[in-house]
Formats: C-alpha cells, structure tokens, sequence
C-alpha cells in the first residue's frame, strides 16, 4: 500500500520544512500537482520548484501533470526529478498515446489520470502501457474538497481489468481521501492513496501516515485468483 501526501496542502511558505516532515513520516510518494489554470482552474507550481524539493527529498515524486498542453512539459519535470508522470485521459487517444510513450522514453514511470465525468472505459486501451492508474475522486484543481462515492465503481471496475488481464498497475484514488474513505477505496481495489488536507493538517505527520496505512492495509480485499479455462 502506498500513501502519497499531496504537497497541494502543504505550507506553501515553508514547502522545503514540509517535505522534511514527508521524509520522515515515512510515506512512500510524494504528490505533487502541477495546475497550468487552463486544464484546471488553479494554478500551482513548475519545474524548478520541484527541482529544488528533490534536492531535499529521495522520495518518490509523483507528478500530476493537469496541463492542457503537458508536452511541452515532460522533459522539464524529468529533469527535475520526477520519478512517475500522471497525464490526462480527457487529451484524447492520439495525445496520449504519444505522452505516454514520450514519457517512457525519459525513465519515467508513467500514469494515467482520469477525472470523475469521464468513463472508465476511455482508460482501458492504455492500460496495458501504464504503470499507474489514477481514479480522481473529486473534481480537480482544489485541495478540501469531499470524496464523491460515486467514483468507487470505477475503482472496482479498474482493479476487475487488472485481475483479469495479468497487469500490474498501480491503482491511485486522489481526492476527499480520508481515514474513512481511503478504507472504502482500499476495498474498491485501490493501492495507493493520495491524501493532502487529512495528512499536511496534521500536527503528527508521522502518526497520520500510520494510522492511513493501517486502516488501508485492513480493508484491502486480497485479489482472487485467475482461473483458466480448460482448453
């Protein structure tokens, strides 16, 4: 199981003090989202930002391009020290089929993001390319926001794809992630939980990392196993 702190939520006038607290909490990812206030209404932070948080960190960076022209992108953030790029289903199947493959070509472990309106569906093609599958589980662009339940059965339905196809993809749930929900989407199928307000709020960051894994890692329904059909 992993859990990824989303820097959204973090002190943004002390974000080097703030990742100090990830790196010791023992989370496994840090998130962190990258809003252009095109593809989103907001706007967060570049590539030099991350560049010098990884200077402070051998975390994990998750990157969570919400860009409508993330091209333009991609080698900037792996330069910086990404380790994983999320790009969004909603582009279209040209765009990321070609994202996707660029995005390999830099080292880079690569995952695909999808917003609540959208279908499952549109993601199933890429699967079998991507390393990670986030599931938005609220509208992006805000951090606070309240988990919308009606995104579990895509989580349910992307964990069935995984099992019945052999793959290995992480499934990512961003979004209302509490110590509630995250249980709820951990029985769903997910695996990796990204939680802004519910762990940066938190005096004990530390103690909030362990209270969400355990509360995950009790709620995780282990897979079935694959049956074959006699031939």
């Amino acid at each position: 199981m992993i859990i990824a702190p989303s820097l959204l939520a973090a002190n943004f006038g002390r974000l080097e003090k703030e990742v100090a607290r990830v790196n010791t909490a023992r989370a496994d990812w840090l998130h962190l989202d990258i809003m252009d206030g095109h593809f989103v209404p907001n706007i967060s932070f570049g590539p030099e930002v991350v560049r010098t948080l990884r200077s402070e960190s051998r975390l994990f960076f998750d990157v969570h391009l919400m860009c409508s022209k993330p091209a333009i992108l991609l080698e900037p953030f792996a330069q910086a020290g990404a380790n994983q790029m999320n790009i969004h289903v909603e582009l279209g199947d040209a765009t990321v089929t070609s994202l996707l493959w660029k995005i390999k070509s830099l080292g880079v472990k690569v995952s695909l993001a999808i917003n609540p309106p959208t279908p499952i569906s549109l993601a199933r093609p890429f699967l079998p390319l991507v390393d990670s599958l986030l599931i938005m589980t609220v509208n992006p662009g805000f951090g606070g926001q309240s988990f919308i339940y009606e995104m579990l059965p895509k989580i349910q339905q992307a964990a069935a794809w995984r099992q019945e196809r052999g793959l290995n993809y992480h499934i990512g749930v961003d979004g209302g992630v509490d110590f509630e929900t995250a249980p709820e989407c951990a029985c769903a199928g997910a695996d990796a939980f990204i939680s802004g307000t519910t762990l940066f709020h938190r005096h004990n960051l530390t103690a909030a990392v362990r209270k969400m894994r355990k509360a995950v890692e009790g709620a995780a329904t282990p897979p079935k196993p694959i049956r074959h059909k006699a031939s």
